[in-house]
């Protein structure tokens, strides 16, 4: 069955922070509704993360997500897990510091590692995905989020 947007959207999720606490305005809930208008704001700190525990097993193969320029994060860890297990790296991304929708490329592992795009997912079965926001362009860590996307099936 495919894994649509607005499946994404009912899954129990965690990020690391909100801004100011004020989840009303700024939750991670802003992530999935649609608007273009709302968005997950972060709070300071150095690594920002969203976490998804998918209620039932998927195979993630693409990921869509858009920032607001200057508030974006220059790498993205993918990690994943099958229910009961530790996370392990999946992917990094590179995505652009802008607002543009950023979607990625599935990927193929090649000698340990994924070759040739900055912005590749390896195709995965998970139930569990964590997405790391490292080293961000705003000097003080914080992310905005406008849109986050899950592309795949369930299996």
């Amino acid at each position: 069955t495919p894994l649509s947007p607005g499946a994404v959207a009912r899954v129990p999720r965690r990020v690391s922070s909100v801004l100011n606490r004020d989840v009303k305005q700024f939750g991670k809930k802003h992530m999935f509704d649609g608007s273009e208008e709302t968005c997950w704001n972060s709070d300071q700190g150095t690594s920002q993360w969203v976490t998804l525990d998918f209620p039932r097993t998927v195979k993630v193969s693409q990921l869509h997500i858009q920032f607001q320029g200057g508030f974006s994060s220059r790498l993205c860890t993918l990690e994943g897990c099958r229910t009961g297990e530790e996370l392990v790296k999946i992917s990094e991304l590179y995505p652009q510091d802008n607002h543009a929708m950023q979607i990625s490329f599935p990927g193929m592992m090649m000698g340990g590692g994924i070759q040739g795009f900055r912005f590749q997912v390896e195709e995965t079965v998970l139930d569990k995905l964590r997405i790391t926001f490292g080293s961000s362009t705003d000097f003080f860590g914080r992310v905005v989020v406008y849109h986050l996307g899950v592309l795949g099936e369930r299996l």
